[in-house]
């Protein structure tokens, strides 16, 4: 089995900052790619940011220059540093693997979650 676990989330201020981690765990061959998305109540999951294995990165546009994923390879962990937080940002934030664990099953793991409020 695969887990992914996530962690960091909390309460911050506007303009604040936070870092989220997502460890991978388990019996992992390969992971070609990582990410965050985020669900705000009564609204649809929407993809925040990834990382591929070689390390390109794609953003959405409300996070562009504020939000920056990076991965430790040696650690199968993915990270997400958010800078200047806003009220919007707010919702939980899961993270997903495209991972494979053997030769013949790769498939795509999500996290349970973690929750990240900006209010002031």
């Amino acid at each position: 089995q695969v887990q992914l676990v996530e962690s960091g989330g909390g309460l911050v201020q506007p303009g604040g900052s936070l870092r989220l981690s997502c460890a991978a765990s388990g019996s992992i061959f390969s992971i070609y790619a990582m990410g965050w998305n985020r669900q705000a109540p009564g609204k649809q999951r929407e993809l925040v940011a990834t990382i591929t294995s070689g390390g390109s990165t794609n953003y959405a546009d409300s996070v562009k220059g504020r939000f920056t994923i990076t991965t430790d390879n040696a650690k199968n962990t993915a990270y997400l540093q958010m800078n200047a937080l806003k009220p919007e940002d707010t919702a939980v934030y899961y993270c997903n693997a495209d991972i494979q664990r053997t030769v013949s099953i790769r498939r795509n793991y999500w996290g349970q979650g973690t929750q990240v409020t900006v209010s002031s």
